[in-house]
């Protein structure tokens, strides 16, 4: 049997391709987008910790941990 109904433009030739491309390209650049967007607004709040006698030692090894205070 032979194939007759050839479309190079059809949506399972270089169309499809495109736009398959072009969609992709479309979610990369809207996750870097907010991604940045999120990186910014966090940026500005560091993590403080309030009392730190009060954290809980996990493991020996981390007992031997020195902590430089400014």
């Amino acid at each position: 049997m032979e194939n007759t109904n050839r479309s190079v433009f059809s949506l399972s030739g270089v169309t499809g391709m495109l736009i398959a491309t072009i969609l992709l390209l479309s979610i990369l650049v809207g996750l870097t987008v907010w991604d940045i967007k999120a990186q910014r607004k966090v940026a500005n709040k560091p993590y403080t910790i309030k009392n730190p006698q009060t954290l809980k030692v996990r493991s020996k090894n981390d007992f031997n941990h020195k902590v430089i205070v400014k």
